[in-house]
């Protein structure tokens, strides 16, 4: 749930910097962010399972379709309980922002539903790494400070970098690791197009451009504080240096869930830093 949870406290510090943080919007900013997280969870184990993405060859953690544990239709049903949900967390935000954000809720239902089902699903033409910064990181980060103050402050879109590029490689480790089932299933991640090589690039990368962005704030705002989520380097190296070597397989597995904890951790020192710095 961290790519839930840490845009909302990265852009609640935001509203608190610029002197606006509101308690009620931020709690419903969180329900919603986490049950729209919750619902494209249950979205893509039932569409990829019916894609054929999601076999007894994966190597992934366990999916409740491919290991009969539930029903397509039966997550069909918890996907709709948890976008519905979101909805109501959506409606009182609506009463508090205004249009923009049913825009931004709408935007991110269909979108949470379109990565891996409809007519083009994003995941399975290359832009499931696009649509994962865009919304897991701007639309997130920037939407829950709107709520808040209603406006964007210019550190909300910084802030938001890091958390949508950290969120990004999770995706890129389980692209990575999948390459060989996704391309057989007709799943044309990046990891796909461009191979395994460019995969790790890319990973490498997007965890240069997390870090650039606390030393750029407070290189401009001489703020020690925003330096805080840089503390977390070497858990990044030491993941990243994983990554390049360890053979592909079940031990992504563990290089997953180690980038899901960093971008926690990282997460809750930027939010901090922010909140402490500014």
């Amino acid at each position: 749930m961290s790519a839930g949870v840490v845009p909302v406290l990265v852009g609640t510090a935001c509203a608190h910097a610029a002197g606006g943080a509101k308690a009620g919007p931020a709690a419903a900013a969180l329900a919603g962010a986490v049950l729209i997280q919750i619902g494209t969870n249950f979205a893509n184990d039932v569409f990829d399972f019916e894609n054929g993405a999601d076999t007894g060859e994966r190597l992934g953690p366990v999916r409740a379709a491919q290991a009969g544990l539930l029903t397509p239709r039966q997550l069909r049903a918890g996907m709709l309980v948890a976008f519905a949900a979101a909805t109501v967390a959506g409606l009182y935000l609506a009463s508090v922002g205004g249009w923009p954000v049913v825009v931004i809720g709408l935007a991110s239902i269909v979108s949470g539903i379109g990565y891996t089902g409809g007519p083009f699903p994003l995941g399975y033409h290359g832009l499931g790494d696009l649509f994962v910064m865009a919304f897991f990181g701007f639309v997130a980060v920037c939407g829950t400070a709107y709520v808040q103050l209603g406006a964007v402050p210019s550190l909300a879109w910084w802030a938001a970098v890091p958390v949508g590029a950290l969120a990004t490689a999770v995706l890129v480790v389980n692209n990575l690791r999948d390459r060989v089932t996704d391309e057989r299933a007709g799943k044309r991640t990046l990891a796909v197009r461009l191979g395994h090589r460019a995969g790790l690039a890319e990973y490498a990368l997007l965890l240069a451009a997390a870090y650039a962005i606390p030393i750029a704030l407070a290189a401009r705002s001489r703020e020690l504080a925003l330096l805080l989520p840089v503390a977390t380097l070497p858990v990044a190296a030491h993941l990243c240096r994983e990554l390049w070597t360890t053979p592909v397989g079940r031990a992504f597995n563990g290089i997953l869930g180690g980038t899901a904890r960093l971008l926690l951790l990282f997460g809750v020192l930027h939010a901090a830093g922010i909140a402490l710095g500014t």
